[in-house]
């Protein structure tokens, strides 16, 4: 009889237990290679991605040949730069107004005329550019060197005013060697730019 009712209870006991609604799983597991369970979190696809547009403006080619260009006007210097570049050697004129009218000539040689006196002068390197522009004037308005070097540079070794007269600014250029070169101007501030590339012409 004690042995019927012990019986009894122990399946009361197990009926309690299976008794209500079924428990909530547990999030997705997943096993591990140790035989341990994690927790497999979701997948989230990232939003694309947009590469940001680069910047710059289409650069002309470099070209072996003389080139010229600007508009007709009057503008005065007011800044000169030489960079080093990874490809080429840059030299700016900078300007209060649009970029007058302008001539860029290679040189066999980096000898320059002193404006009208006859008098020449001789810049590093082996081979040269003039730049000449006009109706311009930096007498009043460019407080720089007139005479700037930069011996380090691949290309460009020597900027210096060669004429500051009658309306005309020039620039003689020493250069290393022959090379090619591209000119072109910028706004905002008006720049004249002539870049010499690294590469032998």
């Amino acid at each position: 009889m004690r042995l019927t009712a012990a019986a009894g209870l122990c399946l009361l006991v197990v009926g309690c237990v299976q008794i209500g609604p079924p428990s909530t799983p547990a999030a997705e597991t997943t096993a591990s290679p140790s035989g341990a369970t994690t927790a497999s979190a979701p997948r989230i696809s990232p939003p694309p991605v947009t590469p940001p547009t680069p910047p710059g403006i289409n650069l002309p080619a470099f070209a072996c040949a003389d080139s010229g260009g600007g508009k007709t006007g009057v503008a005065n210097v007011t800044a000169v730069r030489l960079a080093e570049q990874p490809d080429f050697d840059r030299f700016v004129l900078q300007f209060d107004g649009p970029v007058p009218t302008y001539t860029v000539k290679r040189q066999d040689k980096p000898t320059f005329p002193l404006g009208a006196s006859g008098q020449t002068i001789s810049l590093s390197g082996t081979a040269g550019a003039l730049v000449r522009v006009h109706s311009s004037t930096e007498t009043n308005t460019y407080s720089g060197s007139t005479d700037i070097s930069h011996p380090e540079f691949l290309v460009l070794k020597e900027a210096r005013v060669t004429e500051d007269f009658e309306g005309y600014v020039a620039w003689g250029l020493g250069l290393d060697h022959p090379v090619c070169m591209r000119t072109f101007t910028l706004a905002n501030p008006s720049r004249l730019v002539v870049d010499f590339t690294i590469a032998t012409s």
